[in-house]
């Protein structure tokens, strides 16, 4: 799965998506394809997964919502517990 995170620049938004950008990848790890960052304008603020969009401003942004359906959309095999996080983020050796 790849997501995608598209932020207003002129808005000041960049501080956000690159917090967003880096607790998905502190929670997936390996088991995502990766999260880019992708400039705009207009007050854009986006996620999408694979093509698919899973939040946009308006909304209430909330990083554990996007990363709870993050989470609905991996394969069953591909679910992370805690202790995996830890791992992947090098918490455990």
């Amino acid at each position: 799965m790849l997501i995608e995170i598209e932020y207003c620049v002129p808005c000041g938004y960049l501080p956000r998506a690159t917090a967003a950008q880096t607790r998905l990848l502190e929670e997936f790890g390996n088991h995502i394809e990766g999260v880019t960052l992708k400039t705009g304008r207009k007050g854009v603020f986006t996620f999408r997964a694979d093509g698919e969009q899973i939040y946009a401003k308006p909304a209430e942004f909330d990083i554990e919502a996007i990363v709870a359906e993050v989470r609905g959309r991996l394969p069953e095999r591909e679910h992370i517990d805690a202790e995996g996080r830890d791992l992947l983020m090098g918490k455990r050796h």
